[in-house]
């Protein structure tokens, strides 16, 4: 039987995003607290008990998480277009070798939205 892990991060960081019309807010200089979930899909290790120590994928992740936090995205290599959706991809991209169970990252960008990378497969 599969388990579903889910871990949440937060950073602090600023963006633009520079493809935007003239005029639009998002494309002047403004921060966010974004939240980020990582989901894992896997079987429970029957000696340890669980799918991946919580601890374990934080440790994973903390290198990435330290390229953004406190950071103008755009300033990160392959972030110049630091929309919710390419921050999505980069993580998931970055992390997914060292986290094989990895199946979705997660971005929020307000308490309200959020993008995820993959999407949920269609019934």
């Amino acid at each position: 039987m599969k388990f579903e892990l889910r871990q949440h991060f937060q950073i602090e960081s600023a963006r633009r995003l520079p493809n935007l019309p003239e005029g639009h807010p998002c494309g002047r200089l403004h921060g966010h607290s974004f939240k980020i979930i990582l989901t894992l899909v896997g079987e429970q290790d029957p000696r340890l008990g669980w799918v991946m120590d919580y601890h374990e994928i934080e440790t994973r992740l903390r290198p990435f998480l330290d390229q953004l936090d406190h950071r103008v995205l755009n300033d990160v290599p392959g972030l110049e277009n630091p929309t919710s959706e390419n921050l999505c991809r980069w993580i998931h991209d970055k992390v997914r070798a060292g986290i094989p169970a990895l199946t979705r990252v997660t971005v929020m960008e307000t308490p309200s939205t959020e993008c995820s990378y993959p999407a949920r497969e269609q019934a």
